[in-house]
C-alpha cells in the first residue's frame, strides 16, 4: 500500500501593483519615517557646527569678521556674482557680527537639545549659511555638507525622539485632555519674535539673487502659524491634511539626504579610481607627509612606513566608497560598510587633523544606522544619564505611539509621534 502523496503547497499570492502603490503612498503620508535616524542626524550636525564655532571662537574675527583677509568689499563683490545668502552683508559692524555669531552658537545648542526644533532649525540654517557664505574659501569639505543639511533640517521632523520637544509632548499626553487644552505660550511668543525679525529683514535688506531664501523663510513662518491655528481651532480633518503635507515634506527631505550621502561616496570613489596614485595604492602616502595634515607626526610616520598598510587603506577606501550605494538593499552588508566608513572618517580626524569634516560625514552616515541599534543606544544613554543623576530609570526613548493628529504642535515646536517601519534607514 503506497503512502498518499503530500498535497501541493499553494504558491503565495502575488500582491497587485496597485495595492503596493497604495501601501507605499499610505506609508509616506501617514508617518514621518526614520524618527531615530533624523534625531541622530540633528544631534550630529548641531554638535559638529557647535564644535566648529567654539573651536574657532578666538579666531572668529579673522575668519568671518571684519578683521579677515577676505574683506567686506571683496565678499560683497563675490556675493553680487554668486547670489549667496548671508546676513553678514547687511552691515560690516563688529557688533552685528558678534550678534550673528552668538545666535549661531545659541541655535546649535538649542537644536542639539531639541528645543522647539521647527523654529530653531530655521535659525540654525540662517546662521550656518550666513557665516559660510561670508568667507567661502574657508572650509575642508565638511562645511559643504553642513551647508546642505542645514537646509534639509528645516523640512525634517527631527524632534520626534531624544529632544525636549518629545519630552514635552510625552508630559502633555500623560496629563490627558487637560494637558491637550492647555496653551503653551513659548511657541507663539517665539513665532512672533521670529516674525518681527523676518519682516525687518525683508524690508531693510537688499533682496537680489537670494530671493529664494526669503520665500522659504516666509513659507516656513506662515506654515507654523497656520499649524498652530488649526491645532487650536480645527483639530479634525484640517489637522490631518497638515500632517500629511508635513510627512510628505519630511520623507522627501529625508530621501534627498540619503541620496546625497550616496552621491558623495559614489563620486568620491569613482574619481579616485581615475587617479594613478589610487590605482597603484600609494595615494595615502602623500598626505601623511604634509605638515598641514600631520597633527601627530610620529603616528603618521609610523603608518606611512608600512607600504602594505598604505596600499590596503588606499584600496579599501576606494572599494568601500564605490560599493556602499549598491549595498543599501542588503542590510547586513550595508551595516558592515557603514561601520567601515565611520572608522575611516575617525581615522581622518585623528591622522589628518580634520575633526569637523569627519564629524559632519559621520553625522551624515548616521541616516543609514539601523533602528534597533539606535534604540539600544538610546536606552544605554538614558541608563547612563539616570545613574549619573542618581534618579529612577526612565523609559526607553521610544517615540509616542499615538496618532499624529493628537500630537502637540505649537508654533516652533516638534511633537510628532509615529514610529517608523523598517526601511532603508532602519
Amino acid at each position: 500500500m503506497t503512502a498518499p502523496s503530500p498535497a501541493p503547497v499553494a504558491a503565495p499570492a502575488r500582491v497587485p501593483f496597485d495595492r503596493k502603490l497604495a501601501r507605499a503612498a499610505q506609508t509616506v503620508t501617514s508617518r514621518a519615517l526614520g524618527p531615530y535616524q533624523t534625531a541622530i542626524v540633528r544631534i550630529g550636525f548641531s554638535l559638529t557646527w557647535l564644535f566648529f564655532l567654539v573651536r574657532e571662537f578666538p579666531h572668529r574675527h579673522e575668519m568671518y569678521g571684519p578683521d579677515g583677509p577676505w574683506s567686506f568689499d571683496l565678499a560683497r563683490r563675490l556675493i553680487a556674482d554668486n547670489r549667496a545668502f548671508t546676513v553678514l552683508m547687511w552691515s560690516d559692524g563688529r557688533l552685528w557680527f558678534e550678534v550673528v555669531y552668538g545666535l549661531a552658537v545659541a541655535a546649535a545648542v538649542l537644536l542639539l537639545l531639541g528645543w522647539h526644533t521647527r523654529a530653531v532649525s530655521v535659525v540654525f540654517m540662517v546662521g550656518a549659511l550666513s557665516l559660510q557664505n561670508r568667507s567661502v574659501f574657508l572650509g575642508d569639505g565638511g562645511d559643504n555638507v553642513v551647508h546642505l543639511v542645514s537646509i534639509y533640517l528645516t523640512l525634517i521632523r527631527c524632534g520626534q525622539v531624544w529632544s525636549l520637544d518629545a519630552r514635552r509632548a510625552a508630559r502633555r499626553a500623560a496629563r490627558g485632555e487637560e494637558g491637550a487644552r492647555k496653551v503653551e505660550l513659548t511657541g507663539p511668543a517665539l513665532w512672533v519674535v521670529l516674525g518681527g525679525f523676518l519682516v525687518a529683514a525683508t524690508w531693510f535688506s537688499p533682496v537680489t539673487g537670494e530671493w529664494w531664501i526669503y520665500v522659504l523663510l516666509w513659507v516656513l513662518w506662515l506654515g507654523q502659524g497656520l499649524w498652530w491655528l488649526v491645532e487650536q481651532y480645527a483639530p479634525g480633518e484640517p489637522r490631518v491634511l497638515l500632517d500629511v503635507l508635513a510627512n510628505l515634506a519630511h520623507n522627501a527631505a529625508l530621501t534627498v539626504l540619503m541620496a546625497e550621502v550616496c552621491l558623495i561616496y559614489a563620486t568620491a570613489g569613482w574619481y579616485k579610481i581615475q587617479g594613478s596614485r589610487w590605482q597603484d595604492g600609494t595615494a595615502l602616502f602623500y598626505p601623511l607627509h604634509l605638515d598641514y595634515f600631520t597633527p601627530w607626526p610620529a603616528l603618521s610616520e609610523l603608518l606611512a612606513s608600512s607600504g602594505i598598510m598604505v596600499m590596503l587603506l588606499s584600496y579599501g577606501t576606494v572599494i568601500v566608497q564605490v560599493a556602499f550605494p549598491f549595498t543599501l538593499f542588503k542590510r547586513k552588508v550595508k551595516n558592515v560598510l557603514l561601520v567601515a566608513m565611520m572608522l575611516e572618517h575617525a581615522g581622518i580626524a585623528l591622522l589628518l587633523g580634520l575633526p569637523a569634516f569627519s564629524m559632519a560625514m559621520i553625522a551624515a552616515d548616521a541616516v543609514f544606522l539601523p533602528t534597533v541599534f539606535l534604540v539600544w543606544l538610546g536606552a544605554r544613554a538614558a541608563r547612563a544619564r539616570d545613574l549619573l543623576l542618581r534618579r529612577e530609570p526612565a523609559a526607553a526613548g521610544l517615540p509616542p505611539q499615538r496618532p499624529a493628529r493628537e500630537a502637540g504642535g505649537e508654533p516652533g515646536g516638534e511633537a510628532d509621534g509615529e514610529a517608523a517601519p523598517r526601511t532603508l534607514v532602519g
